[in-house]
């Protein structure tokens, strides 16, 4: 099983926590956490936009890659949200050992 960390913004921290909330209750992710806000500068529609956003920081495996990324489609408020994976090297053992326990895998 590879554990994975998902990043993502949302634009409001009831957001935020109501994806973590529903991530987390579902199993698809152990753990999710909501930083501060951010401010976030980009271009949309041919603009520079400036926003505060707040990053979620989800632990998961790679197995619940697909699932998660669907869930977080239907539940954020972003037509297009930046949804991004990133492949873990290390992570403590008794860390992983508690992942087990609290997060399903999904796929193959």
């Amino acid at each position: 099983m590879q554990p994975v960390l998902i990043l993502t913004t949302t634009n409001s921290e009831e957001e935020a926590k109501a994806i973590a909330n529903a991530l987390v209750q579902e199993r698809i992710a152990a753990c999710v956490n909501i930083s501060s806000p951010v401010t976030s500068i980009y271009s949309w529609e041919d603009k520079i936009e400036e926003e505060t956003e707040y990053k979620l920081f989800i632990k998961t495996y790679i197995e619940n890659w697909p699932a998660l990324r669907e869930k977080l489609k239907e539940l954020h408020s972003y037509s297009v949200p930046d949804i991004t994976l990133i492949n873990t090297e290390q992570m403590n053992p008794e860390y992983l050992t508690w992942m087990d326990k609290v997060c399903d895998k999904l796929g193959p």
